[in-house]
């Protein structure tokens, strides 16, 4: 069965979502497609301890905001799976659950969009999909002796998953010092393979560091703003983590606790884990950018005259790295029994028969417009259209840009038929 519509839009996250509710904004008849149920991901690929890195003000959608008793905390993700599905009700979004895509191919008219409960066609499409499908693992993963169990972060759910004894953790950005933290408080040792990594606090001279970023206007800077926006894309997340006491993690709170540090997990050989010896820059690179950052804050603070009614600034203690970190660990010694990959995450578009993608895999797009494929857009991925792009914050702007654009090639594909 064939059905036909103005408007596909492929995934019922945050994103999908924001898009339907600014397509029925537009009467822009569509439907979204989802191959689990609303919020799949959040309901099925996240740890059980996990908060929002956001305060709960910052969830803001399309006529729709939290409206509980603590904005300044963080949604477990119970809570986010209800915030979602309440705005799916709200929106009235035409959502398809338990669908999914086996192929996005073009037409002479459009697109066609073949399902496990049929095809779809129309003359525009949104791929809402997001950008954490498939975990990004380095190819000498391949090389980890047997005996050592591997998670990766959509896999892992708490501690007792794991085996117990050492604990590597590969990945220090929001992810991997959250799971870190958590391991090694469960009684295992835990050692953090520390690559490039964004050093936040989470808050600052009383404020939170989202509230600061929103504040300063860095969150709605826009990619057409941007030097180098592959770069911008390419950063790592925040090391931030979303706790009742908005405490900050960084690498030195996993030090005081008894975690180990080494460099970037850089390969295997002969069973032997390889540690690059850049750890020290890194660290340094990461504490630099950090000052420069909440320079940025106070200057802001002055020049908008609420300095006088701030705490006083602080700067946090360098990181501190051992005098002599490990270049190098035995992984057949036992001393490790697993290995958590928080490497990050690709997009998975095996299901996409269009020449779309760069050489990385990646939709090539403008701001969100598919280059070379007209009536194609996409939601959800790194610095979009904005810095929060990728937010439950961010959707409901890229929603608005992206369905002004797509309602005006309708109405352009509309004349040219006429």
């Amino acid at each position: 069965m064939t059905r036909t519509t103005t408007t596909v839009v492929l995934g019922a996250g945050h994103a999908g979502l924001a898009m339907s509710r600014c397509l029925s904004l537009r009467s822009i008849d569509h439907v979204v497609l989802e191959r689990g149920e609303v919020a799949n991901t959040w309901k099925t690929e996240r740890w059980d301890s996990l908060r929002l890195l956001t305060p709960n003000w910052q969830s803001r959608l399309p006529g729709f905001a939290y409206d509980g008793t603590d904005p300044d905390g963080y949604m477990t993700m119970p809570e986010v799976i209800g915030f979602l599905e309440r705005f799916a009700s709200f929106a009235g979004a035409p959502v398809q659950t338990e669908t999914t895509v086996s192929q996005l191919r073009a037409t002479d008219d459009g697109y066609s969009i073949t399902t496990n409960q049929g095809t779809w066609t129309a003359p525009t499409v949104v791929v809402a999909t997001g950008a954490c499908n498939v975990a990004a693992l380095p190819s000498f993963s391949n090389d980890v002796p047997a005996g050592i169990d591997m998670v990766t972060a959509a896999e892992y759910r708490n501690p007792g998953q794991l085996a117990d004894g050492g604990v590597l953790v590969v990945g220090a950005s929001a992810t991997g010092i959250q799971l870190a933290d958590e391991i090694h408080r469960s009684g295992r040792p835990v050692t953090v393979a520390v690559g490039a990594h964004v050093r936040a606090p989470r808050t600052y001279r009383g404020r939170d560091i989202q509230q600061w970023m929103d504040d300063t206007g860095m969150m709605d800077e826009r990619y057409d703003e941007v030097d180098d926006i592959v770069r911008v894309r390419r950063l790592p997340s925040l090391q931030i983590v979303g706790t009742p006491n908005r405490t900050t993690l960084d690498l030195n709170a996993l030090t005081s606790i008894g975690a180990r540090l080494v460099g970037r997990f850089a390969g295997i050989n002969d069973g032997r884990a390889q540690f690059s010896g850049s750890l020290r820059n890194m660290c340094a690179m990461a504490d630099l950018k950090l000052g420069r950052l909440l320079d940025a804050f106070d200057e802001w603070a002055i020049e908008h005259g609420i300095d006088p009614e701030l705490e006083p600034p602080a700067r946090a203690a360098p990181t501190v790295v051992p005098d002599s970190p490990l270049l190098g660990l035995d992984l057949r010694s036992g001393e490790i029994r697993t290995i958590v990959w928080a490497t990050g995450f690709r997009p998975d578009y095996s299901w996409l028969d269009m020449p779309v993608l760069d050489r990385k895999g990646l939709i090539r797009h403008d701001g969100g417009v598919v280059v070379d494929s007209p009536g194609m857009y996409l939601m959800g991925m790194p610095f979009l259209r904005r810095r929060k792009s990728t937010l439950i914050d961010g959707a409901g702007a890229d929603a608005h840009d992206l369905s002004d654009h797509l309602n005006s090639f309708i109405d352009g594909h509309v004349d040219a038929l006429v």
